[in-house]
């Protein structure tokens, strides 16, 4: 099954070829940032599988005009700007300029397309959010019900809570529902907690829900220090194994003792070593695009790197990615290096003819702001499965 679909704030396309994997095909996409937009259209010229048939457009989303758009679109999707909610920012939230939540509205609003599904960092969860992520919600929800020039938007947020409790609707309503997702929970090797939230049109009438996470850390542990077939796997030498962290002690104990030889259920989650292990020394000779390597990588307060057997930390969109060293290899010997951009792509589950034509700098940008792609197709099939 495919379904006809648009994107806004495309960012590298992360998002865009996870949906595209599951089913969707995207009749335009949104970018603003001009690096961005020319990864994608190196992309494009280059006819990687999934991005050959795109159609990218340079703009900033408030100038888009849906009417030109000429056939019917049943998704819309995208990551609006997160650095009115990231931890890292300065969190000004509605007060932000970057903040692009109403755009999203006016494209669902516009567009009535079956279903949305929109993406932002654990931030918008905060507390000091919790009343404009409510608001976001309540217009995602009764998208028609637009906020008049003279009306402040906590007028607005009094308006929607009316109707949502009245019982009475709008023509055009949705269902919505968000959830925090761990994507080292769906096979992605990375610790990175994202809001998702999906919308389905009220009149379709369908009942949906989240997938259910597939991996887990006790099957990761149980695989390292109860049966050891991990490093038989990658063929690490005991001298070469680093020490169980002192974190993780009394959880392997508890594996030990109350499963005995029965191993925990599910997939285990996927490390650093998994996503790198077949690449080449960037050290050595290769023809590996994206995979050079980048001096400089060192430790300090607050910049620690990235254990190579355990799941990364989150990637971010900065040349070292602090706080926490969220884009530098910590291996066992204790030495430190910071990730090749095609090595940060698979960790952010890029396909690895997906090229990065920028420097190190800007594509780690591009690559930490993206969505993994595995943990997009996952999301947009089991909506797609919903739809058919």
């Amino acid at each position: 099954m495919t379904i006809r679909s648009i994107e806004l704030f495309t960012g590298a396309g992360g998002l865009a070829l996870g949906l595209e994997k599951a089913g969707c095909h995207h009749e335009a996409m949104f970018e603003f940032n001009a690096q961005a937009c020319d990864t994608i259209r190196h992309n494009i010229a280059n006819h990687q599988e999934l991005a050959r048939n795109w159609t990218i457009h340079q703009a900033d989303v408030r100038n888009v005009h849906y009417d030109q758009i000429a056939k019917s679109i049943e998704l819309v999707a995208g990551g609006p700007p997160c650095q009115p909610f990231s931890m890292g920012g300065k969190a000004k939230g509605k007060n932000d300029t970057r903040d692009m939540f109403p755009e999203a509205v006016r494209a669902v609003r516009e567009l009535a397309p079956k279903c949305f599904v929109f993406e932002n960092v654990k931030g918008l969860l905060r507390e000091s959010f919790s009343s404009y992520f409510n608001y976001i919600i309540l217009q995602l929800s009764y998208p028609s019900v637009v906020q008049q020039e003279d009306e402040d938007w906590t007028e607005h947020l009094s308006q929607l809570e009316k109707i949502h409790t009245s019982g009475h609707f709008p023509e055009l309503s949705y269902r919505v529902v968000y959830r925090l997702l761990n994507a080292a929970d769906y096979g992605i090797p990375q610790y990175r907690h994202r809001v998702f939230i999906v919308g389905f049109r009220s009149d379709l009438n369908m009942e949906w829900n989240f997938p259910s996470a597939t991996h887990n850390l006790d099957c990761l542990l149980w695989q390292q220090w109860v049966t050891g077939e991990y490093w038989d796997l990658h063929r690490v030498a005991t001298d070469n194994r680093p020490e169980l962290p002192w974190s993780l002690r009394n959880r392997v104990h508890y594996l030990k003792g109350n499963y005995g030889l029965i191993a925990p259920q599910g997939e285990r989650y996927l490390t650093v070593r998994d996503a790198i292990a077949s690449l080449p020394d960037p050290c050595k000779p290769h023809h590996v695009p994206n995979h050079a390597l980048q001096p400089g990588g060192r430790p300090y307060p607050g910049h620690t790197g990235s254990p190579l057997d355990e799941p990364s930390k989150a990637l971010k969109a900065g040349s070292h990615g602090v706080p926490g060293g969220e884009n530098m290899i910590a291996f066992p010997d204790g030495t430190f290096r910071y990730y090749t951009v095609r090595e940060a792509a698979r960790i952010q589950t890029f396909p690895d003819d997906y090229v990065f034509d920028s420097p190190w700098t800007e594509a780690m940008r591009q690559i930490g702001n993206a969505v993994p792609t595995k943990l997009a197709e996952t999301v947009g099939r089991s909506i797609l499965t919903q739809l058919a």
